[in-house]
């Protein structure tokens, strides 16, 4: 597996993406992948990762009335910090690949990015949610903001129907946090087809852990 790695060790893999990008399609391949090499793996989301975090998901995603944007990160935060304790580390620690739809980085441009919060407020917080534990390997899949909202059709949730401007600044986010970390984060272009998405993550997945 991935050279200079910590032994016994999992690794941790999040995927990252503004709403439409078909990360989460990506992510459920990935994991019917690894199963079928018997490659130990959990597959997880941020928010509702955790018990807890299902309800804050509920309330993060379908609240009516306004949140305040201080708020909403607080409540991601909370999220964040219970799905490490009790899901994210014991697994590492087991020897799992987590993978992760969503994490530290979607706070960063969601609320940093979208919301124009200070974004070294943001990871000084991140860091104190996640206790250190940070991924090993982030896959952003880039799409442009028009096709994603187009992708999303309908029926959205809170934050999808945020509009084109705010799915712009996210956009430009995380190609900024690509830009400033290129060691851990990977980006790939998810305006193609489902399939070409798959082939291009999955060069990423076995070069990182060498299979």
């Amino acid at each position: 597996m991935h050279k200079g790695h910590k032994e016994n060790r999992g690794y941790f893999i999040t995927f990252e993406g503004a709403d439409g990008c078909g990360k989460t399609t990506q992510i459920g391949l990935l994991a019917e992948y690894l199963n079928k090499k018997n490659i130990e793996n959990i597959l997880t989301r941020e928010p509702g990762g955790s018990d807890l975090g299902v309800h804050l998901r509920k309330i993060l995603l379908h609240y009516e009335a306004p949140v305040s944007n201080v708020a909403e990160t607080f409540l991601y935060l909370a999220d964040r910090a219970q799905h490490i304790e009790y899901k994210i580390k014991p697994a590492l620690e087991a020897g799992k690949i987590v993978l992760c739809d969503r994490h530290t980085d979607s706070t960063l441009a969601y609320q940093g990015y979208g919301r124009e919060q200070d974004l070294d407020k943001i990871k000084y917080l991140n860091d104190i949610a996640t206790a250190g534990v940070k991924p090993d390997l982030t896959i952003v899949f880039d799409i442009d903001s028009e096709i994603a909202q187009k992708r999303l059709g309908g029926e959205k949730d809170r934050l999808e129907a945020e509009g084109l401007e705010f799915h712009k600044k996210l956009r430009f986010g995380y190609l900024d946090i690509a830009k400033k970390d290129p060691k851990r984060v990977k980006v790939i272009d998810a305006n193609q087809s489902i399939e070409r998405v798959f082939e291009d993550t999955l060069k990423v997945i076995e070069e990182f852990l060498n299979i």
